[in-house]
């Protein structure tokens, strides 16, 4: 995972915050079937069991719902740092038809656009060293600081 945490054992905010705002939004409905559940003439050992079970189930939807959220992001953001450190490689599997598919399929896109752009500038960059190489007369190349960056065959021998 490409998350820099201080304490790993702590999931991020933004998780945390979707996970209690799943929650919330079950709370009407436990609560509801609770008072119920409690308001009925059932045995306690009735009572205790569907509570129980209304319970697992209002925790185990939260948490799918943070996981069917936070995934995507995790691996938007995997991408991209793969992207920042030269990884042209990596795709992130775009099936869905809604706004989060699109985020994907554009970086997507973007890394087949920059991993065309290296690989036209690594032809180009070749290109003029068999040029350059090829050349009789002198030929130095520098940069805004006036660092020597390029020079040919005939160029190192004045040198």
């Amino acid at each position: 995972m490409l998350f820099h945490r201080k304490d790993p054992k702590t999931p991020p905010r933004h998780e945390r915050r979707v996970l209690v705002y799943a929650l919330l939004a079950g709370l009407p409905a436990v609560a509801l079937s609770t008072g119920l559940l409690f308001t009925g003439e059932y045995s306690d050992k009735t009572r205790w069991t569907l509570l129980i079970l209304v319970a697992a189930a209002w925790i185990g939807f939260s948490l799918a719902v943070r996981q069917q959220v936070v995934f995507p992001l995790r691996t938007l953001s995997n991408l991209l740092a793969a992207l920042r450190e030269g990884d042209y490689s990596l795709r992130a599997r775009v099936a869905k038809e809604d706004v989060l598919g699109e985020v994907m399929s554009e970086v997507n896109l973007m890394g087949q656009m920059l991993r065309e752009q290296r690989l036209s500038a690594l032809e180009a960059t070749n290109l003029l060293q068999k040029v350059m190489q090829e050349i009789n007369l002198a030929v130095f190349a520098f940069d805004e600081e006036n660092r020597l960056r390029l020079v040919n065959h005939a160029g190192t021998k004045l040198l």
